[in-house]
């Protein structure tokens, strides 16, 4: 089944990968491992677990301007997601996104985006056209656009 999610238009590139999602909040210093490659923060939904090469879906982000040169560190390293989307960034993020060369979207007109995308569904983000495929095996997903 197939679900085309539409959100405020974003930044970045379109990347294609497979979702990691947590009804939880971002910080890029604070819930993540820059070495490992992991959400190290014990007490953060996706403790443990990789993000890299990931599209990371979460409620909204948290921090200051130390997570927006993490994510651009991350990057350099080879150890980034692909992508974050948001039900609602912040201008710290964002920026920070944007000097990572990550996708970012936010603003999902279809509700609660940890939500409507679960871990483990193939997602392809186009940020400049505002939207978001969704790609899940089972029928849990209504097919829509």
């Amino acid at each position: 089944m197939e679900r085309i999610l539409k959100c405020h238009s974003g930044i970045g590139e379109a990347v294609e990968g497979e979702a990691l999602v947590a009804d939880d909040n971002f910080s890029a210093r604070y819930d993540l491992d820059r070495i490992t490659g992991v959400f190290s923060r014990p007490s953060h939904a996706l403790a443990g677990q990789s993000y890299k090469d990931k599209i990371l879906v979460f409620n909204t982000a948290k921090g200051g301007v130390a997570s927006a040169w993490m994510l651009h560190e991350m990057r350099s390293r080879g150890i980034a997601p692909k992508a974050i989307l948001f039900n609602a960034a912040n201008t710290i993020l964002v920026q920070g996104a944007a000097l990572a060369g990550l996708a970012m979207c936010d603003r999902f007109e279809d509700g609660d985006v940890t939500k409507l995308i679960k871990t483990g569904d193939l997602v392809s983000v186009d940020p400049q056209a505002g939207r978001v495929v969704v790609k899940r095996q089972d029928s849990s997903i209504e097919a829509g656009g």
